[in-house]
């Protein structure tokens, strides 16, 4: 607080050449920006745990469009501004990462509120499992950047990836069973999530490290 009360009295100065100090001139000070790392990896994580909960079989499907709430406003439009704000802060992964899967829950949503009825009963399976396995590939690429990164984060697209793939592989048989063993998996990927987060706006809340994400750069 008090940082901040300096530096907004700063903004204000008097002009050095003005002998009667009549004039103010403003001069802008930057304000740091907030990591958004760990408003992403909560809003993914609580949106994959709610659907993960479904695919395993551990709730009623007819609780089913609880999720959809989620996927837009948190996994979806929450997650999406975590990526802008990473764009400034010139975390290219965090960017990309938070964009995109804010962009999967909102057409994850958009697909159940307004397509998925265009779809025949017959091709519904192979089109969402196709859906699916197309994201997986794209975490198993974002996997081996985020090697760079934490081993905190990195686990979460290791699991993500499998989870994705199995999911797809489960919907496009169908494989029941391969879907609720994706269930499972996205459960522990929202767990470890979670952990990311946790991590990071705890360590950033106490100025020191509490939790570890063990750093994977070198």
């Amino acid at each position: 607080m008090e940082a901040n009360t300096a530096a907004d009295q700063r903004r204000f100065e008097r002009s050095a050449g003005d002998p009667t100090a009549a004039e103010q001139r403003i001069q802008f000070v930057p304000t740091p920006i907030a990591d958004p790392g760990p408003l992403g990896l909560a809003a993914f994580a609580l949106t994959t745990f709610v659907l993960s909960m479904f695919n395993a079989k551990l709730m009623g499907s007819g609780g089913e469009p609880i999720v959809f709430g989620l996927a837009l406003t948190y996994g979806g439009l929450a997650q999406l501004l975590a990526g802008m704000r990473e764009f400034r802060t010139g975390n290219t992964f965090g960017a990309v990462a938070f964009t995109s899967y804010g962009a999967f829950w909102l057409s994850f949503w958009a697909f159940v509120q307004f397509f998925e009825k265009s779809v025949p009963a017959a091709d519904a399976g192979h089109a969402v499992g196709l859906f699916l396995i197309a994201w997986g590939i794209f975490t198993a690429y974002m996997f081996i950047a985020s090697l760079r990164t934490t081993g905190a984060v990195a686990a979460v697209f290791l699991l993500l990836a499998v989870t994705f793939f199995l999911l797809g592989i489960g919907n496009a048989g169908p494989h029941p069973n391969i879907t609720k063993i994706g269930g499972y998996v996205g459960l522990a990927t929202a767990i470890v999530a979670w952990y990311a987060s946790f991590a990071a706006v705890t360590n950033s809340t106490f100025g020191r490290v509490v939790m570890p994400v063990w750093p994977l750069r070198k």
